[in-house]
C-alpha cells in the first residue's frame, strides 16, 4: 500500500506518510461503507501500521539523535 516517490513531495519531511496515511484511512470500509469520519476511524484502530510510521516520523524530527542517522519515513 505505501507509494514510494522518486522526488520528495513538497510539504515537509513526512508529507509521503501523511498523504498515504490519508488515502488509507479515506479507502477504508469504515469510511466507505459505515460513513465515519477518518479521524474516527483513526481512532477506532484503521491503518495502525501507517500511523505508527507517521509518529515514528514526526517524533525523529524532535530526536537530536536522527542528525546521524536521518529522518525516519520517506
Amino acid at each position: 500500500m505505501p507509494r514510494y516517490y522518486e522526488d520528495k513531495p513538497e510539504g515537509g519531511a513526512c508529507a509521503g506518510v501523511k498523504e498515504d496515511l490519508g488515502l488509507c484511512l479515506l479507502q477504508s470500509d469504515c469510511v466507505l461503507q459505515e460513513g465515519k469520519s477518518p479521524r474516527q476511524c483513526l481512532k477506532e484502530g484503521n491503518c495502525k501500521a501507517l500511523k505508527y510510521s507517521f509518529f515514528e516520523c514526526k517524533r525523529s524530527m524532535l530526536d537530536t539523535r536522527s542528525r546521524f542517522r536521518g529522518r525516519k519515513g520517506y
